[in-house]
């Protein structure tokens, strides 16, 4: 091999006809630097170096281009370097396209290269244990963290899981499902035994961690919601000022805790609501007892000031205090403390002068005395009728505001009863006046129309008559429509005759 070969040459030589000059000089210069190429050229031995290039043109034309000097070395190289390469990579470059072809997800090609050459199926082989492999993994451990979550992350990292697993499943080609590579086994073992059972199984507990993992990530919304309005309750509790707003913050304090319980059972977000709930309900229940024990004192403390000048408002307020007080059962550890002073309200109760009774009864009676009046002389119209209603139910409003424990129970029982009897009849002559009146529109709707067109037949004629007098009939004596329809029912009969 020569120490300078052709393509070098001839770089070199056109960087030497840009230095020259054409006088004599020049030409003189450029064939001495021509000469010592050539004579490169002609040498046996190995690539000609920079430094040798250098030296051959620096002493004639130091400002030879030292870029074409680097290209010329380059361009030196020994032959046959570069072309061995690319050929070598052509090669592999087929080689791995004939395998990639034949690794198509194509089963009917691959079952064929499976019989004659399974071993260029290894990339499929590789690819299909890899992500059945993958596949095991990925469901392994989405069951481990779904069925039995300790937190939201092991719920978002199990969905994650899952979506692997599926992913994994959705890459194994179902026409090696029952199918064994036993070439490729042998040779680099395999992990698993394709089937289309355990596929299939596969496929189906994907899905059912698929749907666990969206429960319990949609029942976590309702847990936070449920806790945010438990907390905004139980602090609006703690900065009311009075019981009504005590109360109003028990009632959104329940609203919350019901909201718990309506949590999606089997799900993380049931399990830490359960979790939490008792404590949740025995806070609400010791609010509650106070707020209870709270406002009967409370009441207590307003009836004693009005007592003298109101006695029957305060004693509307101790009966309010005895119904708060109640109300707490007798597990409540406060139990004792609220019958001591549900005894104490008791006796200021039964003291207090018992007019409010007589006052019920009285104004009761006022009630149904008016009732009674408005009554007289009937038929009255319907309106009337259930004006008067109104006041026999005002009248039974007031006997019941008497409780079990007044002197005037009894006689109010018995007038609620009276009174009951007196609205039940006057309901009844309220519903007879309104179905009179309609009856006795719809009569006279069917006589205008026999006068605007009555039938030429005989026999139709007698039948549309016969239809208003039935309608006629229903008109009930005692109401304001019941002259007239017996007016029109007597017109009507002598019409048939």
């Amino acid at each position: 091999m020569t120490k300078l070969n052709k393509r070098a040459f001839e770089i070199l030589r056109d960087e030497v006809e840009r230095c020259a000059t054409n006088d004599a000089i020049g030409k003189t210069e450029k064939l001495i630097v021509i000469k010592r190429f050539e004579k490169l050229r002609q040498e046996k031995g190995a690539a000609v170096t920079l430094d040798e290039l250098r030296d051959a043109v620096s002493d004639v034309y130091p400002q030879f281009s030292e870029k074409v000097l680097r290209r010329a070395v380059k361009l030196n190289r020994p032959p046959g370097v570069v072309t061995k390469a690319t050929f070598v990579l052509m090669f592999l470059a087929t080689c791995v396209g004939v395998v990639w072809l034949l690794n198509l997800p194509n089963p009917m090609l691959r079952r064929a290269v499976a019989k004659t050459a399974p071993l260029l199926l290894t990339p499929s082989y590789m690819e299909m244990d890899s992500n059945y492999r993958g596949a095991i993994d990925s469901l392994g451990q989405a069951e481990q963290l779904l069925d039995n979550p300790t937190s939201a992350a092991d719920i978002e990292q199990g969905g994650e899981k899952v979506k692997q697993a599926k992913k994994h499943l959705d890459n194994l080609p179902r026409w090696s499902l029952d199918y064994y590579p036993e070439v490729y086994c042998n040779y680099f073992g395999c992990a698993w035994r394709f089937s289309y059972d355990e596929f299939e199984t596969a496929r189906k507990k994907v899905a059912r961690l698929q749907a666990v993992a969206f429960q319990n990530k949609n029942a976590l919304t309702p847990l936070e919601e449920a806790e945010q309005e438990l907390l905004t309750a139980k602090s609006d509790y703690k900065r009311a000022t009075n019981i009504k707003d005590k109360e109003k913050a028990i009632e959104a304090w329940q609203s919350a805790i019901n909201l718990f319980e309506q949590i999606p059972a089997k799900t993380l977000a049931a399990e830490n609501a359960q979790a939490k709930l008792k404590a949740y309900k025995r806070e609400l229940e010791d609010a509650q007892t106070a707020t209870l024990i709270a406002a009967a004192q409370q009441f207590d403390i307003e009836a004693e000031k009005i007592k003298p000048k109101q006695p029957q408002t305060a004693s509307q307020l101790w009966q309010k205090a005895i119904n708060r007080l109640n109300e707490i059962p007798k597990e409540n550890p406060r139990y004792l403390e609220a019958q001591q002073l549900l005894a104490s309200v008791e006796v200021k109760y039964r003291t207090v002068d018992n007019s409010g009774s007589n006052n019920y009864i009285e104004a009761a009676k006022q009630y149904a005395i008016e009732a009674a009046k408005a009554s007289q002389n009937p038929p009255h119209p319907a309106d009337k009728w259930e004006q008067i209603a109104q006041q026999w139910r005002s009248a039974i409003e007031q006997l019941k505001n008497i409780d079990v424990k007044e002197a005037g129970y009894v006689e109010a029982q018995k007038l609620i009863a009276q009174y009951q009897t007196n609205l039940g009849i006057i309901q009844n002559r309220q519903r007879y006046e309104s179905e009179a009146k309609e009856a006795l529109q719809l009569a006279n709707q069917k006589i205008q129309n026999l006068i605007a067109s009555a039938p030429s037949d005989t026999q139709q004629f007698k039948a549309e008559i016969q239809g208003v007098i039935n309608v006629l009939r229903t008109v009930k004596p005692g109401t304001t429509s019941y002259a007239e329809a017996q007016q029109l029912l007597t017109m009507a009969q002598n019409k048939l005759r």
